[in-house]
């Protein structure tokens, strides 16, 4: 190839790397002022709460008074035999509330976690075991369903109707005074929500890890605002209370059931609908002890790549594609509350940021070793560009520093320190679970049956049931 061909093809390679360079600068800027305002709401909310001198309350401040609520815990089980046995017997240890049960939903082709349910719920009454009409999987809703059925059913046998329902997963570690919580903030709430706190994996410090960093913020941080700013609450599906009356007239405009099967995020649309519905949500930052940390829920996260993107994907599916038709953008003229949700469903506009990015990072390495062998001299960059990548880059360290200091507060600072490396894996499992979702989300489309694309769980070794 003559020299001037090759010059020709550099200058094409430059031409559309600073394209796609342009464009992923642009896309990263407004995300990141997106980001910042978060940030100074965040900030905001913190100095006016200081200034009234309201600091977050302690779990000594919700002691049990009479009269009590009845609650149901809804756990559905679909082949989890490895966690379920350790969930149930840390739950009945551990929940100080006198008056609970819990009805598990399992499948009658998963044998093994039929018999672990069936052997606990034998020693104890306040286990029940609600065995699906149809084999599984089916959906995590679905199953939700059957045991809300259920718990009619059983609240018709003994004469007492249940006032709340909580929602907790197979291999969910739970706190002793969660339910105490729950009881005292229902009295003026219609569903609240706890902090979700993922477990340390030591053997997956950075495909687990991500996951820590990300709730970190998110509970630590985005969830606060949404309620600042009055917008609906996305629950997560565990660690949720919601009045009974709430999830009645839930089931009433649904056709009788309160869970929605065809929805791969129900928990997060659940949230939403309450609030659409007029409900009040709360989400609940709870100290174990004063300057402690929050009562949360604790639990291992995916550890694998494969089983990240599986579940990143039906999260994406769920919130940022089927969400757009499926429950709209929220409340008339409730500008927060469509603020939030175009938040919840810009990730598959980061990824196509991302992929775009990325590329450009290879394009002009590429133009730039070219460009050497050829002895062609580089691209110069409009002073602009320079001052658009300037800021892109401080908006990107205050990110980090800000994930970090979260992190550190509920982690200490060797996780802290791991954050920043993590957010490049969480990067390439989001690129990995969206093709993965848009491949789901037509299949969807086409009419394919939707089914419970779990992940396998594992329960800490070694938990204290006691707590």
């Amino acid at each position: 190839m003559a020299l001037a061909d090759v010059g020709g093809v550099i200058a094409a390679v430059e031409i559309v790397a600073h394209e796609a360079a342009l464009f992923a600068a642009v896309g990263f800027l407004i995300g990141g002022i997106d980001d910042l305002a978060i940030d100074l709401v965040y900030f905001l909310r913190a100095a006016l709460r200081g200034r009234r001198r309201r600091p977050d309350p302690d779990l000594a401040d919700f002691t049990a008074q009479a009269p009590l609520r009845r609650f149901a815990v809804l756990v559905p089980a679909w082949d989890e035999a490895a966690v379920i046995g350790g969930m149930l017997r840390t739950a009945l240890a551990r929940l100080d509330h006198p008056d609970y049960r819990i009805l598990v939903g399992a499948y009658p082709n998963d044998r093994a976690t039929i018999d672990l349910v069936a052997q606990i719920a034998a020693g104890d009454p306040r286990v029940l075991l609600v065995v699906h009409h149809r084999d599984g999987p089916t959906t995590k809703a679905d199953c939700l369903n059957q045991l809300w059925h259920a718990l009619a059913r059983d609240d018709a046998r003994h004469g007492r109707r249940t006032d709340a329902v909580v929602l907790h997963d197979a291999e969910d570690v739970v706190h002793t005074g969660e339910l105490r919580i729950f009881d005292a903030l229902l009295g003026s709430a219609d569903v609240v929500q706890l902090p979700v706190l993922p477990l340390v994996d030591r053997t997956s410090r950075l495909v687990s890890g991500h996951y820590i960093d990300e709730f970190a913020e998110a509970h630590g941080k985005q969830m606060l605002v949404r309620q600042a700013l009055r917008a609906g609450l996305p629950l997560a599906g565990t660690g949720c209370a919601i009045r009974r009356d709430m999830l009645d007239r839930v089931a009433a405009a649904r056709g009788g059931d309160p869970f929605d099967a065809t929805s791969l995020t129900e928990d997060y649309e659940l949230g939403l609908t309450i609030a659409a519905m007029g409900g009040r949500g709360r989400f609940a930052r709870v100290l174990e002890a004063a300057g402690g940390r929050p009562v949360a829920i604790r639990a291992y996260f995916p550890a694998t790549i494969d089983a990240a993107v599986r579940q990143k994907a039906r999260w994406m599916t769920g919130i940022a594609l089927a969400g757009w038709d499926r429950i709209g953008w929220g409340r008339a003229h409730q500008l927060t509350d469509h603020w939030m949700r175009m938040r919840d469903r810009r990730a598959l506009l980061a990824v196509i940021l991302l992929a775009s990015a990325y590329c450009s990072l290879v394009l002009w390495a590429v133009s730039a070793g070219a460009g050497w062998f050829a002895g062609r001299p580089g691209t110069v960059l409009a002073p602009w560009f320079w001052w658009l990548l300037v800021a892109n880059a401080g908006l990107l360290l205050w990110r980090l520093a800000l994930r970090a200091a979260f992190v550190g507060m509920l982690y200490g600072r060797g996780e802290a320190l791991l954050s920043v490396p993590r957010m490049v894996v969480g990067n390439a499992i989001t690129l990995l679970a969206a093709r993965r979702a848009v491949f789901r989300y037509v299949a969807s489309l086409r009419g394919r049956e939707l089914r419970w694309d779990k992940t396998s769980h594992h329960f800490p070794a070694g938990v204290d049931p006691a707590g």
